[in-house]
Parts: C-alpha cells; sequence; structure tokens
C-alpha cells in the first residue's frame, strides 16, 4: 500500500492509494470515476477520503450536485501529492534500470533550440562514452524548466531569455536569436528589419503547437492583442523552412537555424526588433557540486563542446566561452 508519516506529525500519515486517489478526483470531479482508476469501490473511495479529511481536521474536497472539486487546501495536497508520485515514479523507473545494469540516469530538460540545435551532438558522444547512464530528455517551455529543477522533477535544466533562476546555479551557455524567415519575394524580404507585430498579418508556419517555441512566440503574440495565423504546422525547422521557401507562411526560429538552411534553401533572414528576440541560453542547474559525478560530466562536455566552437551544434556564441572555473552563481 506505501504509508508515510509527515516528519513530526506522528498521528499524520497518508497512503499512496489515498494520494492517487484526491488527484484522479481532481482530475474527473467524480468519485465513481476516481475510484473506478483505483479499482474501488465507490464506498470504498469515500470512506478513505473522510477518513483522510478526518485526520487532517478539515475538508479537501467541496461537495455539490455537479461533483467534487478541492478546496484550497485540497488543491495544494493535490499538488503535493502529484510530486510525490512523479518522484516515486521515477524512483520506480531507476529502480528497473539498475535492474537491467544501468548506473545512472540524467533527466534533462530543454527548450526547442536546445534540443534541435545543441543537444544532439553532445549526447550522442556523452552515450557513447558511458553506456551505462541513460538521458530522459524533455522539451519545457523555459519558465517550467526552472521550476522542474527546483522542485527536483529533472537534473539539468537548458533554458532562453531572461529567466530569473532565484538560488539555482544559472550557467551561461550560448547566445541565439529569434529570427523572422520568409520566402525571398515575400514583401518583408526586404526589410533590414521588422517588429514583430507587423507579421501577424501574416500566414505563420509553425512547429507544433505543443512545442515550446511555438507556446513562446504565441505568448508574444496575446501580449501584443494578437494572435498567430497557424497556416501549417510541421515536425521541425527543416520542414517549416521548406514550407516558408515554397511561400506557405512565414516563421520565427532561431538564427542558427535559418543560417543553416540558408545555405540550401531560397529562404531571407530578417532580424526582429523586439528585446525578447535576443536570447541567452543558460544551463540551469541546483546545485553543480551535487550533481551524481555523470551528469557533472555531461554539463562539463555542453560546457567543452561551446570553448571548442562545436560545428555540429550550430553558431558558437560570440566572444570567449565560458569555462566550468570561471562561472559564477546568477
Amino acid at each position: 500500500m506505501g504509508i508515510f508519516t509527515l516528519p513530526g506529525r506522528a498521528d499524520m500519515h497518508f497512503d499512496f492509494v489515498d494520494l492517487r486517489l484526491l488527484v484522479h478526483l481532481a482530475d474527473t470531479h467524480n468519485l465513481a470515476r476516481a475510484a473506478e482508476r483505483l479499482h474501488l469501490s465507490a464506498p470504498a473511495a469515500s470512506a478513505r477520503i473522510r477518513n483522510l479529511e478526518r485526520d487532517l481536521g478539515f475538508p479537501l474536497l467541496y461537495r455539490s450536485s455537479q461533483g467534487m472539486t478541492p478546496t484550497p487546501a485540497g488543491q495544494s495536497f493535490v499538488h503535493h501529492a502529484r510530486l510525490v508520485l512523479e518522484r516515486v515514479q521515477h524512483l520506480a523507473g531507476d529502480m528497473q534500470e539498475y535492474g537491467e545494469g544501468i548506473k545512472g540516469h540524467v533527466r534533462i530538460w530543454a527548450n526547442t533550440t536546445a534540443i534541435s540545435e545543441f543537444l544532439p551532438g553532445a549526447l550522442s558522444t556523452f552515450l557513447r562514452d558511458y553506456p551505462d547512464v541513460n538521458v530522459d530528455l524533455k522539451e519545457v517551455l523555459s519558465v517550467e524548466i526552472v521550476k522542474g529543477v527546483a522542485d527536483g522533477a529533472t537534473d539539468i535544466g537548458i533554458v532562453a531569455g531572461n529567466v530569473h533562476g532565484g538560488p539555482l546555479e544559472m550557467l551561461p551557455y550560448r547566445d541565439d536569436r529569434l529570427v523572422l524567415v520568409t520566402a525571398m519575394q515575400h514583401p518583408l524580404a526586404r526589410e533590414d528589419s521588422v517588429d514583430f507585430a507587423r507579421t501577424l498579418r501574416d500566414n505563420y508556419v509553425s512547429l507544433p503547437t505543443s512545442s515550446a517555441i511555438h507556446m513562446f512566440i504565441d505568448s508574444a503574440a496575446q501580449a501584443l492583442g494578437g494572435r498567430i495565423k497557424l497556416r501549417i504546422q510541421v515536425g521541425n525547422f527543416e520542414a517549416a523552412c521548406r514550407m516558408i521557401e515554397a511561400g506557405v507562411g512565414i516563421g520565427v526560429v532561431p538564427q542558427s537555424v535559418a543560417r543553416r538552411h540558408a545555405r540550401s534553401m531560397a529562404i531571407a533572414i530578417i532580424p526582429l526588433n523586439d528585446p525578447w528576440a535576443e536570447r541567452k541560453l543558460k544551463i540551469c542547474v541546483r546545485a553543480l557540486a551535487e550533481l551524481p559525478p555523470f551528469a557533472r560530466t555531461l554539463v562539463e562536455r555542453l560546457m567543452t563542446d561551446v570553448a571548442a566552437g562545436d560545428p555540429a551544434a550550430g553558431d558558437p556564441a560570440a566572444g570567449e566561452a565560458p569555462t566550468l572555473s570561471s562561472l559564477r552563481r546568477a
């Protein structure tokens, strides 16, 4: 069942069935459906909730004819329950991998640019040199990456833009801009630079709406009171540039992407005037010294690639690349 006691409160304990039940109730607002997901009867589930609320001394749920919704205390309970269950899932996965001979597991959350442009080369050599270490790579918005690192949901984050890391260590990684890409015959192709607001009248070629870069650009449009006129979604930057070349629409992509594909495609690259287009990528960790040795090695590999001007990782940052010995807490 998995029962654990809250530190300092010997009379307050939880089991994982209760945690899962509250999470399912928050998702479904229906006791019967939540109980069914856990293979419980509705009366048994109801009794569990009553006992839990009795032990806590306050209600976790509002009851109405429309169903059950969490109280403020219930919302906090569900938030922490999700974190606990996620950690348990990671624990089970890691233990299974150790049983299969895996000696380490590194979790990385990164933005779209880092995943598509900078990480493939570094990760391929790292995984080749460390066959007993697995990497879990996930594309996430920068603000969520910082929270994930702080909460322990991921070991290493790579973020872009002016994201405040608080007590986290923010290590300078790479510089990259977001630029507008159009077909050569597009009217904006003749501009030296352009405000993002002027582009909102055109059709857009975009990566999937679930991608971090699309969500970032869409939020920039909403901040201006507009919306992206999405004409087509494609799976990667190369496909996006080919659609743009064909005149399907325009797009906003990292400058390193645009420059690479401009060598073989008839596309125009126009700088964006907006401050958010200038992006500094940073590696984000809770504490570099506290990472497992193989995770620290991976961070060192990433920094070494920058220092060496790794051609497989896109355009290197201008100026002298930072080294681990020169890094300071941001």
